[in-house]
């Protein structure tokens, strides 16, 4: 394997409101394809799912794009020929892919974009190609929407990938 192509990639953004937001989803779905895994971490209310419905709207997908809190996980078909979407929100479970080995995603993820909010220690295994996407916003001021953002690509798939377009 080659070293460089393995190494992290990572790029830094300044968000300013949920619109942004959603346009820096519709950008990051330039990017991805089938077999693709995307975790996003962050606060409540950092913008987790605004970047997820931005995800859905860039790769053509049916159906709003919602928090899957409650149901753990939905899945939303392309309206053309793309790779459908796997939302997944693993805020409520506890302990890593054994939890998450019932929603079949290693199954789902050569054929679908996956993106999981609160992934972390919980969807590592899956792959070693994945975009991390940390999301950080001022805590306990509810009023600024600034948003500082880090993605990172991780593995061979990620290696030679240019991620300064999401900063346009």
């Amino acid at each position: 394997m080659d070293e460089k192509a393995a190494s992290p990639r990572s790029v830094q953004l300044i968000v300013n409101s949920p619109e942004h937001m959603g346009e820096l989803g519709r950008r990051l779905a330039k990017l991805l394809r089938a077999g693709d895994l995307v975790m996003l971490s962050g606060e409540l209310g950092a913008g987790k799912t605004t970047l997820a419905r931005g995800l859905g709207e860039g790769l053509g997908v049916r159906g709003a794009v919602t928090s899957p809190t409650f149901v753990i996980a939905r899945v939303h078909p392309s309206l053309s020929a793309g790779p459908p979407l796997v939302h997944v929100d693993a805020y409520r479970l506890g302990g890593g892919l054994d939890e998450m080995e019932d929603l079949d995603l290693d199954v789902s993820l050569p054929d679908s974009v996956i993106v999981v909010e609160w992934g972390e220690g919980k969807v590592e295994e899956l792959t070693e190609d994945r975009l991390q996407v940390r999301i950080h916003r001022a805590v306990g001021d509810t009023t600024d929407e600034v948003r500082h953002v880090t993605v990172t690509g991780l593995g061979e798939r990620w290696g030679s990938a240019d991620l300064s377009v999401l900063t346009a």
